[in-house]
């Protein structure tokens, strides 16, 4: 016998709750701290969810503080634990605690242990043996279980107490056999007094009566049963207490104990199912997904073990089941295994009194036996699989309700259920959530359909076929099957047929196997709202989608997206794929699924109602973006914007998540770029104009020039297309911007001069400023600084005419480039000064980064090397903060320069290096070329001529190839200024050879 002396346990729940530490008793405060301790120690070495034990300790009504009180208790119970020597530990385990001990210090733990040799001792013929291991598991009880625990573990509390009397009345069946009845007719008659509506020990005892020759008080009992069966329940007794009663008048030699036979009322004939369907002999990968699962279903359990596979539609949750099913099934439930498709997802599903009635007669319940109300089928389903090691697979469940009463209550069964959904009710379950196929598991299935022969002998097509069904085993299966029924059709072929996303849908069919069909079943199950955000769900192509996108597809001023999202993921027809700042879900579809989605769209929504959805959600990312250059800028400055229509999502998530601007736009960048281009698509030029030139905030912050490129591009054709000079305006401009930092100067010019003279036709200000401001740029760097200085103080007037701060504050910075550049450095400072004046004035730390940049750059002009170190090592820290990386790579290029000037070489060459490569992480190829002539110069100083050489030569490859004439003229100046400073044994050309 297995069983652990009772003076190892720690945790007694037997009774009152106890816990016994190595110095002394724990006094566990009855309350909160008593009711989470019940719950983690009932689910022993598993987790129990923060929500589970907030429900457990308030119910229905938690305070705000819910968390945090729970938070408290856990680690005074951790404390308390600590400081008497308690052998256990309470870890934090998303997304709650687990509570950690070996299972036999815990009484319920060796209560069942004791209880399962038990079984096994009678199943083996040694009843003495049996019948004291059970009297030792019954010794572990000292009253009713969970004494004084809080009202809401009363069920568990009831549960167990039933298995106690359940497992007395086992071992009274068996000290009946060995001929005890004499001593049990004491014990008896407490029971049936204290339980006098319990059928069973008053047949126990009518029988121990009988065979101790006290057959009319064996009859007295029967009788007074009827009598309150009548009168409290309105039903006379079973047919089996009346047969026993019947057995007792006619001295029937089936009661006595010298005839090998049992006893019909207290032993029941339980026959062993075997109801699997068979596996799947191509099972393929799955590894850790089923070492989990044997893991849970094959271990020692103080309860019953429930594994509950959720999963999309063809996702393989089925033959999963079957496949760890038949692994456990011969060891460890030898007793049998019972298996039925519940069909949750159609509309005719198995109701549990339907599922209970196919158990019982698989267990050899006779059909004249079997109650016909549910509840009574489920007691007798638990009693005939009570103590009984019986493995239960319920497939395709459509909720917990259809479960509950299915599950059997002893813990020496197990229970698998499959369903699309994530049964999270089924208390103490194991959720296991089964993900497409990864690409190696997925072509080694589609190579034992095909034959692997045929598969490599086409490896890019058999990639691409897996790669098109986003690895979905379902739609793998009916590919491979269509390709083994067709061994003239090459792969590539069938890649061909399913490139079509139109038709892919129509190509996964074979035979009885349909993908569309599968994912049906799920869809039409759904509420109707739900269907409809599903639907357009699928108008907007994205990596992942917020909350709040549901909400503006549909119009919905009362935020019930996040609701009706989360039951498209509980269906499993959306995933979730992280979350954002707000910790509130973010959402995707699988391909198929969104295949799916679009079909159900155009049979169900209207081509406007399609438009007006894109509009708001592409309104609110214009609303949230435009908000975000606020807070970056200071206002809305140095930006135009148009006459579209905003969405506004809901006001505190929009706090929430712009407290970060920069980082926001950032991290929603592929939806917004995404936006603006169906925007453009779909016609709603203003909406695409406006949201691109919003977005230059980020572009130009992190170098995102493709994405600058493409956006602009797509909407300048929607404003072209309709006729919109303002918005082909703004779009030019910004265009010319983007091509003058990338030092493309005649495209920046092709773009500007447009724009200038539609602005002009437009007499519009502030657009006048801002292609003047560029025009001004252009003109300084194409070494025309007059022109520069006229384009700049237009632009300024414009700038103050409109009240845009910041732009003057740009341009005034500008202006005072070219002071420092004339040598009027103390008019530079006064100007730089003034700039960072208009920049605080209205809180804009990015432009004010960059003039601080600016008046260290004069600093360092005059000299005043610390100061010019000040400065811009505060603005590196501003723009290392902000996560302006094209604004670190300049702060340390400036750096560089002034620790050479303080001859602290070895760290100016560092900050140099690190400058250059931040220039081309960036993709700022004549940034890091610039660099490259200050390192050369730096490295020349140090005596490392030919080093030097190479850096400048590396240099001038950009600018020539970039025809950048300014730029290369400025290489070879340094080039003849290293050669003068070091001159060499032999002439050095300009591209490093000797002569």
């Amino acid at each position: 016998m297995s069983s652990a002396p009772d003076e190892l346990l720690i945790f007694k729940l037997l009774g009152p709750i106890e816990v016994i530490g190595a110095q002394e008793q724990v006094q566990v405060p009855p309350g909160r701290q008593q009711t989470i301790l019940g719950a983690l120690l009932l689910e022993a070495n598993r987790v129990v969810s923060m929500d589970q034990l907030i429900d457990l300790v308030w119910e229905h009504t938690p305070p705000s503080t819910a968390r945090a009180q729970i938070q408290i208790c856990v680690s005074a119970l951790r404390r308390e634990f600590s400081r008497v020597g308690v052998d256990a530990l309470i870890e934090t385990r998303q997304p709650g605690y687990l509570l950690r001990v070996a299972g036999d210090r815990i009484d319920t733990f060796l209560f069942e242990r004791r209880v399962a040799d038990s079984d096994a001792a009678v199943r083996q013929g040694r009843l003495e043996e049996a019948a004291t291991t059970l009297r030792s598991a019954l010794a572990l009880w000292r009253g009713p279980a969970l004494g004084g625990a809080a009202a809401t573990l009363h069920n568990k509390a009831l549960r167990l107490d039933e298995k106690r009397l359940s497992v007395l009345e086992n071992c009274i069946d068996i000290e009946l056999l060995l001929g005890r009845h004499h001593a049990l007719i004491g014990e008896l008659q407490s029971m049936v007094t204290e339980h006098p509506l319990r059928e069973r020990p008053r047949g126990q005892l009518m029988l121990a009566l009988y065979r101790s020759g006290r057959q009319s008080e064996a009859l007295d009992v029967y009788r007074a049963g009827r009598d309150l069966f009548i009168e409290h329940l309105g039903l006379e007794p079973s047919d089996q207490l009346r047969k026993l009663e019947t057995a007792i008048l006619t001295d029937d030699e089936v009661l006595r104990l010298d005839q090998e036979k049992t006893v019909p009322v207290t032993v029941q004939n339980v026959v062993s199912p075997h109801q699997l369907p068979a596996t799947i002999a191509d099972f393929i990968g799955r590894q850790d997904v089923v070492a989990r699962m044997l893991s849970v279903l094959s271990g020692d359990h103080m309860s019953m073990p429930v594994v509950n596979i959720s999963g999309k539609a063809g996702i393989g949750k089925s033959a999963l089941a079957v496949h760890v099913a038949h692994r456990v099934a011969t060891e460890r439930y030898p007793d049998g295994q019972l298996y039925c498709d519940l069909r949750g997802t159609q509309a005719q599903s198995a109701t549990p009194a339907e599922v209970l009635g196919r158990f019982l007669s698989a267990l050899g319940a006779v059909g004249s036996t079997l109650p016909d109300g549910v509840d009574e089928r489920a007691d007798m389903y638990r009693s005939m699989l009570a103590n009984r090691r019986v493995l239960v697979v319920l497939d395709d469940a459509g909720s917990e309700s259809q479960v509950h009463q299915l599950l059997p209550g002893s813990p020496t069964c197990g229970v698998i259920v499959t369903s699309r959904a994530r049964l999270t009710g089924l208390a103490g379950s194991h959720l296991v959530d089964v993900d497409f196929m990864d690409s190696d598991d997925a072509l080694e299935l589609l190579g034992r359909i095909i034959g692997t022969q045929r598969l490599q002998s086409e490896p890019v097509a058999a990639a691409a076929l897996v790669d098109v069904v986003g690895g979905l085993p379902l739609a793998l299966r009916i590919i491979g099957a269509r390709l083994a029924a067709r061994t003239h059709w090459s792969l590539a072929s069938m890649v061909g047929r399913l490139a079509d996303e139109r038709h892919r849908l129509d190509e996964l069919v074979h035979g009885d196997m349909v993908v569309r069909a599968s994912l049906s079943l799920t869809y039409d199950g759904l509420e109707p709202d739900t269907c409809r955000v599903m639907r357009l769900m699928s108008l907007l192509e994205a990596e992942s989608l917020p909350v709040w996108t549901a909400s503006a597809l549909t119009d919905d001023e009362r935020n019930r997206g996040f609701d009706l999202l989360e039951r498209l993921v509980d269906a499993q027809l959306l995933d979730v794929v992280g979350s954002d700042v707000t910790g509130l879900p973010r959402y995707r579809f699988h391909d198929l699924i969104r295949l799916f989605a679009k079909e159900q769209l155009a049979g169900h929504e209207e081509p406007d109602a399609q438009l007006a959805s894109v509009e708001r959600v592409a309104g609110g990312w214009l609303a949230m973006a435009e908000q975000a250059h606020q807070r970056l800028y200071g206002g809305d400055f140095t930006v135009l914007h148009g006459t579209g229509r905003r969405w506004q999502p809901h006001g505190p998530y929009v706090d929430q998540v712009l407290q970060d601007p920069l980082g926001w736009l950032e991290s929603e960048r592929p939806n917004i770029c995404a936006a603006v281009l169906q925007a453009a698509d779909a016609g709603l030029d203003e909406l695409a104009w406006d949201l691109a030139i919003t977005l230059v905030t980020l572009f130009e912050t992190r170098s995102y020039l493709d994405d600058w490129q493409q956006t602009h591009e797509r909407a300048l054709d929607a404003t072209r297309r309709a006729g919109n000079k303002r918005g082909t305006a703004a779009l030019l401009c910004s265009l010319g911007s983007l091509h003058h930092s990338q030092r493309r100067m005649e495209a920046a010019r092709t773009a500007l001069e447009p724009a200038l003279e539609l602005f002009t036709e437009l007499d519009d200000s502030h657009g006048l400023a801002l292609v003047r401001r560029n025009l001004g740029l252009l003109e300084y760097n194409e070494g025309r600084p007059e022109l520069a200085t006229r384009i700049f103080e237009q632009s300024l007037t414009g700038f103050k005419r409109v009240g845009d701060v910041v732009g003057q504050a740009y341009v005034v910075s500008q202006l005072a480039q070219l002071s420092l550049d004339r040598g009027e450095h103390e008019l530079a400072v006064e100007q730089l000064r003034g700039a960072l004046g208009m920049c605080r004035e209205i809180s804009s730390p990015r432009v004010e980064a960059q003039v601080l940049y600016r008046l260290g750059g004069a600093m360092l002009v005059q000299g005043r090397y610390e100061q010019a170190q000040q400065l811009i090592t505060s603005v590196l820290g501003m723009v290392q903060r902000s996560g302006d990386t094209v604004g670190e790579s300049y702060a340390l290029h400036s750096l560089g320069l002034i620790h050479g000037r303080m001859r602290m070489f070895a760290e100016a060459g560092r900050l140099l290096r690190r400058a250059i490569r931040l220039c081309e992480e960036n993709l700022d190829r004549v940034g890091a070329a610039r660099i490259r002539l200050d390192l050369a110069q730096l490295v020349s100083q140090r005596g490392e001529t030919f080093h030097a050489i190479a850096i400048v030569e590396q240099a001038m490859m950009t600018f020539q190839e970039l025809r950048l004439a300014l730029w290369e003229s400025k290489a070879l100046a340094v080039l003849e200024k290293i050669a003068a400073d070091n001159p060499l044994p032999a002439t050095v050309t300009s591209n490093g050879g000797a002569r």
